[in-house]
């Protein structure tokens, strides 16, 4: 099956797991040291908002980042090309990628609870429609990200450039669309209207609902979660991801 191939490629690259995984945590960890603080008037504190927010950040980083290298890496060093030579379908090797990405994402998830849970003490929801939103937030998120991972891979000619590029990507959306800062209405309204055409917001913004209180929504710029609007947007990008990641991929780094 190509998706456990991918899985064992992806998990014997040591360093590419590492920063994968350790950069999200690790960025809760500090951050949320230093903003530990308790909000007026929410039963929450700034680190239990900024940690809710990075499990959607975190899942970012194996979808959108850890395609984008992925690709780059098996393009530069020729795998690509040796595959498309085979009789192995291009489906599959895509179907492996999402496999992938999917199972890496649940585990980043369920570290990035554990870490907040621990340190910052996030609850875990009980009302079951929160999980369900959990589960389509979640969805959305890795297909837009991946199908973006994609298409960005292909803007890359070396997996140096493409860690570059994704991170610089991946950094740049996470400040303007409120992940450290909290609440996001601190930040300029520019900044946020500028992060609301991409996922990043709206896949932080749908985990803040699952993992805080209903009241925490006021810290919203709406006043309220906007969950539908945060499956409309995530849908669009599933949509638009799949059109620029058919339009832009390439098999070479010389040309289709």
């Amino acid at each position: 099956m190509r998706g456990g191939a991918e899985l064992r490629l992806f998990f014997r690259n040591r360093q590419q797991v590492v920063f994968t995984f350790a950069l999200p945590a690790l960025l809760m960890i500090l951050l949320g040291s230093m903003l530990n603080n308790p909000i007026p008037g929410i039963a929450v504190t700034s680190g239990q908002v900024l940690a809710a927010g990075m499990i959607g950040s975190g899942i970012v980083s194996t979808s959108f980042n850890s395609m984008g290298i992925g690709l780059a890496g098996d393009r530069e060093d020729g795998t690509l090309k040796r595959l498309r030579g085979t009789p192995m379908p291009a489906a599959s090797y895509f179907i492996g990628k999402i496999v992938m990405v999917a199972v890496s994402s649940l585990a980043q998830v369920v570290l990035m609870v554990a870490v907040g849970a621990l340190l910052f003490g996030l609850t875990l929801p009980t009302d079951p429609m929160k999980w369900l939103t959990a589960l389509w937030v979640f969805a959305l998120g890795i297909i837009s990200c991946t199908f973006l991972g994609i298409a960005l891979s292909s803007a890359t000619k070396s997996v140096s450039a493409a860690v570059a590029v994704m991170n610089l990507i991946y950094i740049s959306l996470q400040f303007i669309s409120g992940v450290f800062v909290t609440p996001i209405t601190a930040l300029p309204k520019v900044m946020v209207d500028i992060a609301s055409f991409f996922p990043v917001k709206w896949i932080c913004q749908g985990f803040r609902s699952v993992f805080l209180p209903d009241g925490a929504s006021a810290m919203e710029m709406a006043g309220t979660w906007e969950l539908p609007r945060v499956a409309l947007v995530l849908g669009a990008w599933c949509v638009a991801g799949l059109v620029l990641a058919k339009l832009s991929f390439r098999w070479t780094n010389t040309g289709k």
